[in-house]
Order: structure tokens, then sequence, then C-alpha cells
């Protein structure tokens, strides 16, 4: 029989041990534990569950028998420490394989790893709790910072506080804004009236445009209020960045593309057969690439080579940057885009670049649609020196919506010449859906003329033109009119640059804009453009509003050109003349035509 002081001594001794055990478990917890101390732990829970099971199962009346405590070895905690790098959940098998291995027993193993995963968890929550005070730190601090800015906001107009409570920033800038535009369109209506018989405001323009049967075809003979053009949801803007299982894709269809351009820009006979590609000879060359023609398309292809003023470095750098390219050939390009630079090329230069880019190529006119291009853009240097930069079409990427033009190998060869010149070698190769084109201008854009290489390497070497004249610094001061001053040269030049885009995207059927008949039908139709002028250089906002047709005259091209340019016949036909004499104060020319200049005119209204 026990004594009462011997069974409180014995169950007293069993509550220390207990407490013991519970104090490890909450340092190891904690994470603090030497690696001694973590395997003391480890080693008197096992030794308690082997010899005397858990201390919740033991029966009271009878005393514990004394504890065996084991010190793990250093190298049974090396050899515990890497399994637990490979296998932080051993299964019974792997551990006791284990504990014969290492002289423990299942059990030891067993709780080892179970204090070391929560050793971890509990390291891995610190540091977390540790990053998201921070986190929380910081924005605590920008949020008390906004707060002050707001607080101290000033109305950009009146130069006061903001009435945050009466009415929001924005929407005072809006309700300033719809003022300024009311009057804008009270104004250019009342001039609008004049050539189109009727004020603008009898027609729908601020309401949607009802949605054209086909998306980039121009309705012909339609009544006033009709939009033209593409719907807002158009191809380049449904268009998203490729996925990483798209890049191989990407990649294979460039490098291929390349080799077509290089076969295509150098090859003759039987390749071209006067300047036209033979269908049946390219299909047997090229087998490979993107694929059949789609039904109800048309094929495309031209070839044209000129010798430019410009170093073939500065060329390759143009083509390869999408707002150098697209300013450069405003008169083709509408809108682009780089979606994706997949590769930058060696360091120093684009050999080996390739990016995904949208394209949007125009004609100025309203009559013939847009062309929306969804391709890549691959940059190499050639072993003799030369440069080629090719586009091929990634429609099999983006199948919806479809698109109305492929382009296949098409792109430029760049050699270089002397003195600075270089010769290129331009090949356009698309598939197309012209149904849309207008009469007047489906000869122009069959031939070649609206959208093929011949119009390409034209731009090229006009802008090139255009940039010799910007950089030129022996500029003549012999004849009168002449501006030679550089600063003032650069200034005028850069504004005709801005007005060539403005004209070009009030004249174009570009699916960024919104088109409405105001009068007239078929090809005397009057077409209204209207669109948001938000931070244009040299422009107030506002709602810019621009009238555009196209017709047919019986009269040589040169001619019309030289009537238009003469400052002599400009109060024959522009109406801001108003009847007056128009002066030439000015002028810079930049190209080897006397026609090609610009001018400072001055109106004299007796």
């Amino acid at each position: 029989m026990f004594e009462p002081n011997m069974l409180l001594a014995a169950m007293n001794n069993a509550d220390s041990n207990n407490h013991n055990y519970n104090h490890h478990e909450d340092n190891n917890n904690e994470g603090f534990l030497r690696d001694d101390e973590f395997d003391s732990a480890n080693t008197k829970s096992g030794s308690e569950n082997q010899e005397g099971g858990s201390g919740n199962d033991q029966d009271p009346l009878h005393p514990n028998k004394k504890k065996r405590y084991h010190r793990h070895t250093q190298l049974q905690i090396q050899e515990m420490e890497a399994f637990f790098k490979e296998c932080p959940h051993p299964d019974d098998k792997q551990r006791k394989q284990l504990s014969r291995e290492l002289g423990l027993e299942p059990l030891q193993v067993k709780f080892w790893f179970q204090n070391k995963r929560t050793q971890m968890k509990n390291h891995h929550e610190r540091h977390e709790n540790s990053h998201l005070r921070a986190e929380n730190e910081k924005l605590r601090s920008d949020n008390l910072r906004y707060r002050e800015a707001l607080a101290n906001a000033s109305c950009p107009n009146c130069g006061g506080p903001t009435a945050i409570g009466e009415m929001s920033f924005d929407e005072h800038q809006l309700r300033l804004e719809n003022a300024r535009l009311r009057e804008e369109i009270d104004r250019i209506s009342a001039i609008a009236a004049k050539y189109v018989g009727k004020p603008v405001s009898n027609y729908p323009l601020m309401s949607p445009p009802p949605l054209p049967p086909r998306p980039l075809e121009l309705a012909m003979g339609n009544i006033g209020g009709e939009a033209y053009g593409n719907n807002p949801t158009d191809l380049l803007k449904s268009i998203t960045t490729p996925t990483e299982a798209d890049k191989p894709v990407i990649i294979d269809l460039a490098v291929a593309a390349m080799e077509e351009l290089m076969r295509m820009a150098q090859v003759d006979d039987p390749m071209w057969k006067s300047l036209v590609l033979d269908d049946e000879e390219y299909a047997r060359t090229f087998p490979r690439g993107i694929g059949p023609r789609p039904a109800g398309f048309r094929s495309e292809a031209s070839r044209e080579t000129a010798v430019v003023i410009m170093n073939h470095v500065n060329i390759v750098e143009i083509l390869m940057d999408v707002n150098q390219w697209s300013t450069i050939f405003a008169g083709m390009v509408s809108r682009a885009m780089t979606l994706a630079v997949l590769s930058t090329g060696v360091a120093g230069n684009f050999n080996g670049a390739l990016q995904v880019m949208t394209a949007e190529f125009q004609v100025p006119s309203p009559l013939v649609p847009t062309r929306e291009t969804y391709f890549a853009r691959y940059c190499k240097q050639q072993g003799d020196g030369s440069w080629a930069v090719v586009d091929i079409s990634l429609d099999s990427l983006q199948p919806n919506p479809p698109a109305r033009c492929r382009r296949r190998a098409s792109g430029c060869l760049i050699q270089e010449m002397p003195n600075g010149y270089s010769k290129v070698t331009w090949v356009e190769h698309v598939e197309v859906d012209d149904r849309g084109v207008h009469n007047l201008y489906k000869h122009m854009v069959s031939t070649g003329h609206a959208f093929g290489a011949k119009r390409w390497v034209a731009i090229l070497d006009r802008q090139c033109e255009r940039l010799a004249s910007v950089m030129a610094t022996n500029v003549s001061s012999g004849e009168v009119g002449v501006i030679t001053n550089q600063e003032g040269r650069r200034s005028m030049l850069k504004l005709a640059e801005r007005m060539v885009i403005s004209f070009c995207a009030g004249v174009s059927a570009s699916t960024a804009h919104t088109w409405t008949t105001l009068s007239g039908t078929g090809a005397e139709d009057v077409r209204v453009m209207t669109r948001k002028s938000v931070d244009d250089p040299g422009r107030p906002p506002g709602i810019v509003l621009s009238a555009a047709t196209s017709f047919w005259i019986p009269v040589p091209p040169k001619r019309v050109f030289d009537f238009l340019r003469d400052e002599n016949s400009r109060n024959e036909w522009d109406i801001l003349s108003n009847g007056g004499v128009v002066q030439e104060m000015a002028h810079i020319a930049n190209g080897r035509d006397t026609g090609n200049c610009v001018s400072l005119l001055r109106v004299n209204v007796s």
C-alpha cells in the first residue's frame, strides 16, 4: 500500500515531468532551440512514449518509472536534417529504415520530424509577420501622405482650395470641359453649315453609332447619320500579349519568314516576272508559312528598290522603334503598338531583336478601309553585313475576331552604300479582303499603289530627305525668304510633321475614329469625323471635327498639286484666305523637287 503522501509525490512528479515536456515544446515552437536542446526535447518525448506511454494514458495509481533521456549524436542530427530537406513528411516505412540506420527508436524519429516541422512553420510565420508589419507601415505612410495631398489640393483654374464636400475634382473638370465642348460645337456647326447646307447639330454625332454590317467595310450610298469604319471592339483592341506557349511558335515563324524575305528580295526569275510574283512558284518554293490563303481573300505582292540618303543603322533603328516607325510612315501607319519584346538582340544593335506588334495601315481617303494586322517583327544582320527586317502575321494565335488582312513575309533588305547612303529593297506580300474598297480606289489598291512596296519606299525616301534637311548646317542665305536659322528650321519642320499626321488622321478611315455621313451619296459623300483631343501638341483640349470627301477629276495629279501649292491661286479654293492676297513669307526646301518645301504664308485682307 502507498502512503497518501507517497501518492501525492508520485502525482507531483508526473506533473513535473509533463510540465518539463511542455516547457520544451513551447521553446521549440518559438524556434530558438539550439541543436542539442532541440535534440534533448525530442529524445525525452520519444523515451516517454516508448517506456511509459503518454502521460494522459498512465494510471495515476502507479508511479512512473525513472525516465531515461538520450541526446542525439551530431551524426544522427545531420542525417535527419539531410533527410528532412528531401522529405519533411516521411512515412512509417521510411521512419523505420531511418531509425535502423541511426540506432534510434521509430517514435524518436517520428517526434523529431514533428518538432522540426513545427520549428520551421514557426520560423516562416515570424518572417511573414515581420514582412506584413513592414508592408502595413508603408501603406499607413502612403495613406497619410495622400490624405495630406488631398487636403492641400487646389483648383488648377482659380488656384483656390477644392470644395471636395460639394463637388469632386474630376466632376469639376468634366463640367468645365463640357462647357468648352458646347462652345466648340456651336462654332464649328456654323462653319460646317456653310458647306453642306445644314447645321451639324441636326445629326446625332454624340450618340453611339450603329454597327456596320461588315467590320472594315465602308457602306456606300447610305443616308446621313450612319457610322463608317469599325466598331470600338476592333481587332487591335481585342489582341492580348502572347503567352509563354506562343513564344516558340512565334520564333519559328520569324526565322522562316526571314529566310523567305531574303529569297523574295534577291531572287528574280522565276519568282518574279515583270515585277509580278508567280504564285505557283512561290507555293513550290515556300510550302511552309502561315497556311493557305483564306476564302475571299486576294493576294497582293510587290517589290521596290531605291537608294536613300540615310545610314543603314539609322533605318534599322527607325523600323525597330514603334514610335519612330509610326511617325516616319504617318501616311501609311495610323496607329501601332508593341505588345511584347521577345528579344532585344545583341547589345548595342538590333541583331536578333524580335517583337510582337499590332498596326493599322491606311490610305488618306475615307473610301478605303484600313488594314489591321497582328504580327511579329524580326531583325537580323546578314553574313555580308546587310540588315533585314521582316514582318509575319500571327493571326493563328488570335483567331477571334478574324483578321481581314494577313502579312506574309514582308519587310526590307538594307545594304550600306558610300557617303552615308543605303540601298533598300522592300517586299510587300499580303492577303486581304478588300471588298469594302470603293470603286474609285479599286484600281489603285489592286495595283499596289495604295499599300504596296513602291509607296513604302517613296515615303521612306521623302522622310530621309526631310531629316537630312533638318540636320543641314550649310544652308544658303542668298535666296529671299529662306529660313537659315537651324533652330527655326527645326521648329518649322516639326510643326509640318504634326500637320501631316493630323491631316492623315482626319481624312483616313481609321477604325480609331467615328465617321458620319452628312450629305450626298456614293463618291460625293461628305464624312465628318469626331474625336477627343487630349494633350495634343499645339491644340487646345476639346472635340476635333473633321470633314473629308474623295472625288475624281479629269486632271493630271501634277497639275492639281501645283495648283494647290501655289499661293497665288490659294484664294480660289481656300475659304480661310477670305478673298485676300496670300503671300509667302518664308520657306524651307526639304527635298530634291522644288515642290517639296514647307512655306510660311500670310493673308493680306483688304
